[in-house]
């Protein structure tokens, strides 16, 4: 059985040794769970960008360890059917809430859903988000703003609604997908990107001693539908090694959570992309911004 499936089925009477696999909890230390722990109750998730790529596969593989769902896109109809699915294969709660997150009426909504103590969310996925494929110029102003939204505004207000009621628990977690972007300049999308880093990096350290876990996920190049919606053709933007398969991307995120990381950076090849990354010069690591937008 996985560590998400214990997490999902844990209860004190069963376990001696009162391991919270997944989601730390206060007051362990001193043998006791904060007030608001969660053992022998169904676990929740929240995720954002749920119904295609990176989010939908979070979504799927949290179902299938017995997770609750609360699903956030833009698409009702869409979202309807994505909950639909995982409910009948997996046998599990699945809420909707249909939610533009450029919007500033909509992120309310879903940050109150966070923020609700009495039907609490144990682990936040902010994975909502979108890419230009022209350079900042040649962008409409509008355009860089709501992505500016949903990247890095989204990200604040729903990380800030989930904070306050998971600190006040000692119980919770927070996943926010970043990019390997954030270590090169490309544009506002990596500024975005390197904003969730060092924001994650922070939260970690400040809400890690009362029992909250964050950590970015940091892709590369995943087969989603994320550059088909830029008009972008997968095989002519990037060379076939750099792209890699989402759900074993979204399994080793989790593995990554589990083990307490600050950032999950998939497979040995983005790891020394990143890691050398720290020592090009800007200048050089500039020219490669074309990559993934042909």
């Amino acid at each position: 059985m996985t560590t998400l499936a214990r997490m999902a089925d844990h209860d004190h009477a069963h376990d001696d040794a009162h391991q919270h696999d997944l989601l730390p909890m206060a007051g362990e230390e001193s043998g006791g769970c904060g007030d608001g722990c969660a053992c022998g109750q169904p676990q929740t998730a929240l995720v954002t960008g749920a119904t295609a790529g990176i989010g939908h596969e979070f979504a799927r593989q949290l179902a299938s360890y017995g997770w609750n769902l609360v699903l956030v896109a833009r698409d009702e109809k869409r979202l309807t059917e994505v909950a639909e699915e995982l409910h009948s294969a997996y046998d599990v709660n699945v809420e909707v809430l249909a939610a533009d997150l450029a919007d500033p009426e909509r992120r309310a909504a879903v940050a109150g859903r966070l923020a609700d103590r009495d039907n609490a969310v144990d682990l936040l996925v902010n994975n909502a988000g979108f890419g230009l494929k022209e350079k900042f110029l040649d962008n409409p102003i509008a355009e860089e703003q709501r992505m500016h939204d949903v990247l890095v505004t989204a990200v604040l207000e729903l990380s800030h609604a989930a904070l306050g009621v998971m600190a006040e628990r000692g119980h919770g977690g927070i996943i926010n997908v970043s990019s390997v972007a954030a270590f090169i300049p490309r544009g506002t999308y990596s500024a975005a990107k390197a904003y969730v880093n060092k924001f994650s990096e922070w939260a970690h350290n400040e809400y890690g001693p009362q029992g909250v876990a964050v950590m970015a996920l940091c892709p590369g190049f995943t087969k989603t539908e994320f550059h088909g919606r830029l008009g972008i053709d997968r095989d002519a933007s990037a060379p076939k090694w750099m792209w890699l398969d989402v759900e074993r991307l979204v399994a080793d995120a989790i593995k990554d959570f589990e083990k307490g990381r600050i950032f999950s950076i998939p497979s040995k090849r983005y790891k020394a992309m990143v890691t050398v990354s720290r020592v090009v010069p800007g200048g050089v690591k500039q020219k490669l911004q074309s990559l993934g937008r042909k």
